[in-house]
């Protein structure tokens, strides 16, 4: 059975799913950093499919940059420049080519903090 990687993100500040908000997968090989995908988080704060299916899914380092300021400013928690989380980055690694990984984002505007869930 091959892996796959899961993501969501919760907003602790208002207590709900954080809607809307583009993230972006890449691998890091060395110094070379390759978008891997691009997706919008739904409703449920989730993406709609895996971020890192299946069929793509290998061992390696990962980064998922959640775009946190985009969804911020549009939910009225922030609106100065420079915003104090904008662009939140999570590097981790990936080395059973057979679990799922999931790796959600707690966020709010002064915060945030992540884990490997299930």
């Amino acid at each position: 059975m091959t892996g796959y990687l899961t993501t969501h993100v919760l907003d602790t500040a208002r207590g709900c799913p954080a809607a809307d908000l583009p993230i972006t997968l890449y691998q890091l090989q060395g110094e070379t950093r390759s978008k891997l995908a691009t997706m919008t988080t739904n409703a449920d704060g989730r993406t709609d499919s895996p971020i890192l299916p299946q069929d793509a899914f290998a061992c390696g380092t990962y980064e998922l940059v959640f775009d946190a300021g985009s969804y911020l400013r549009a939910t009225g928690q922030a609106d100065a420049d420079p915003l104090f989380l904008d662009q939140v980055p999570i590097r981790f690694g990936i080395n059973d080519a057979s679990a799922h990984y999931h790796v959600p984002l707690l966020l709010s505007p002064f915060g945030f903090s992540t884990y490997r869930g299930s």
